[in-house]
């Protein structure tokens, strides 16, 4: 019988993230079957995938390419005239997306963007943008998440190589057990890195049970700045604005922000997440009342 180590499967994925996102980049066939420039959209997911959503909403809004807004499946607003909703989903079994699509099914077009091929939802789509090499075994997601997120940056014309680049370089670095060892976290984003701090503090309490928190750039001054003391790190993504890093240093809280693309950041996050985790006993490949998918009793 062999034994894997408490976070293996995690560390495999997170650290397959630079190739999965350059094989994302070049699906152009796969990028096609999203919504087209000008059409209205929503996009959905749960969890991780409805922070994912709120990424790409933002940045396909602010390319131009259409109105785009993002929501919880459980509470999607979808009846609103969209021409079309993207459901995010790893596993394609979520409770919540599944319903939501079927309530839709036949008024609005549905494109899944899906980890696992088998899943229900692939027949239930009117267009599937599958992803199964970025699929995971681990329950805390890591490469499934920013992969969605490279293949929906490419789709807007973004150029990817510098991420790549950065991720790599992260990756290849050494670790901060001062960064680890932080009492608390509070995750700070700005335009769509909103919600690339949403789904940090979501990673840090999923892998290593850890005191999160997570707020616009602009909102932690009116009150969760309150939280910020020695010992606890404030982590920006992406460019701060202008003064926060020095009202966060003011209060001994640790301030980070690193000059690199917002999701190699992500990538840095996970490898201490997991570090943390497995510092503390854990195995986020099985986190504490967790499970892969959320599929609800009927």
């Amino acid at each position: 019988m062999t034994l894997t180590r408490p976070g293996s499967h995690m560390r495999e994925e997170l650290t397959s993230q630079p190739d999965t996102w350059a094989r994302a980049a070049d699906l152009r066939d796969q990028q096609a079957l999203l919504p087209s420039a000008g059409a209205r959209v929503a996009v959905v997911g749960c969890g991780t995938s409805w922070f994912i959503a709120q990424a790409y909403a933002n940045l396909r809004e602010t390319a131009g390419q259409g109105e785009t807004d993002a929501f919880a499946a459980s509470e999607a607003f979808v009846d609103r005239g969209y021409d079309a909703v993207v459901a995010l989903t790893r596993s394609g079994t979520t409770t919540e997306v599944l319903e939501l699509v079927e309530r839709i099914a036949g008024r609005t077009p549905v494109v899944g963007v899906i980890g696992d091929p088998t899943s229900p939802l692939v027949d239930m789509v009117d267009e599937a943008v599958l992803l199964p090499f970025a699929d995971e075994q681990s329950v805390v997601q890591t490469r499934f998440a920013t992969t969605a997120l490279a293949l929906f940056r490419a789709s807007l014309g973004e150029d990817l190589t510098s991420a790549i680049d950065d991720a790599r370089a992260v990756l290849a670095a050494d670790d901060d057990p001062a960064l680890r060892d932080a009492e608390q976290y509070t995750f700070l984003g700005r335009g769509w890195t909103v919600g690339l701090a949403h789904e940090a503090a979501l990673k840090m309490r999923e892998s290593s049970q850890s005191w999160t928190e997570s707020y616009g750039s602009m909102e932690y001054r009116h009150g969760p700045l309150a939280i910020a003391a020695p010992g606890r790190v404030t982590w920006q993504f992406g460019e701060a604005p202008a003064g926060l890093a020095a009202q966060v240093e003011a209060t001994g809280a640790r301030f980070v922000q690193h000059p690199i693309d917002p999701m190699a950041d992500l990538v840095r996050l996970h490898r201490v997440a997991l570090d943390r985790a497995v510092a503390r006993g854990l195995d986020p490949d099985q986190p504490r009342n967790l499970t892969r998918s959320v599929i609800l009793d009927a």
